[in-house]
């Protein structure tokens, strides 16, 4: 298991990241969660993070409130993302050492992080990537290339 120690997020992150851009509408970011059963879709522009939509933000969207008993499911799917997604995205590097990511993590109960790299967003790193890191390092796999890079 000390393998593990050695591995950085850029050692088990799902680098073809599928994102989308503040324009797009509920009902596309809806269908992408669904055909790909992610839990977050990063949204950016040119490259650069703006944003983070979570399934949960989806979720708070078609809440019941006092105002609204019965909430216009049609006419929410052509709510743009920006309106709902979260600004104040935390991050971690390709570098960052995994045991790193895998307590905050489970500090913070976060099921992903995006992975971002001089300002461009590289991948995204889930629950089911650190456990494939583990399984990978329990079976003696070490990690690949030099990592003495410090973040």
């Amino acid at each position: 298991m000390y393998e593990f120690l050695d591995y950085r997020s850029k050692d088990v992150m799902t680098s073809k990241v599928v994102s989308v851009a503040p324009d797009t509408t509920l009902a596309r970011a809806q269908e992408i969660f669904e055909k790909n059963d992610f839990n977050a879709l990063p949204v950016v522009v040119k490259g650069r993070l703006v944003g983070l939509l979570t399934k949960l933000d989806v979720l708070k969207a078609f809440r019941f409130t006092a105002e609204e008993t019965l909430p216009p499911y049609a006419r929410l799917l052509d709510t743009r993302v920006e309106a709902l997604m979260t600004t104040e995205v935390e991050t971690v590097s390709p570098r960052t050492p995994l045991p790193r990511v895998l307590d905050k993590m489970v500090r913070e109960r976060r099921r992903s992080f995006v992975v971002e790299d001089a300002g461009r967003v590289v991948g995204m790193i889930g629950r089911e990537d650190l456990l494939r890191g583990l399984r990978r390092a329990a079976a003696g796999e070490r990690a690949p290339g030099p990592h003495w890079v410090q973040d």
